[in-house]
């Protein structure tokens, strides 16, 4: 699970193409990561939390394998 959608919306004017812009991908790649269709590379998943100045802690929470 994670928190992008949530974080972009509250605490940066960025859209979801602009977002996409900063960190050089697609928009629908934003759109899959936002709608948990996705799971980004650690490489992007480092560029958004940078992007929206936040922890990767505060943008992932990973499920707890058993």
């Amino acid at each position: 699970m994670n928190n992008i959608k949530k974080i972009r919306r509250s605490t940066t004017d960025l859209s979801q193409q602009e977002l996409a812009d900063l960190v050089k991908c697609t928009r629908q790649t934003i759109v899959a990561l936002e709608n948990q269709k996705y799971n980004p590379s650690l490489v992007l998943a480092i560029k958004i939390s940078e992007i929206l100045k936040v922890k990767i802690d505060d943008l992932f929470e990973l499920n707890e394998i058993i």
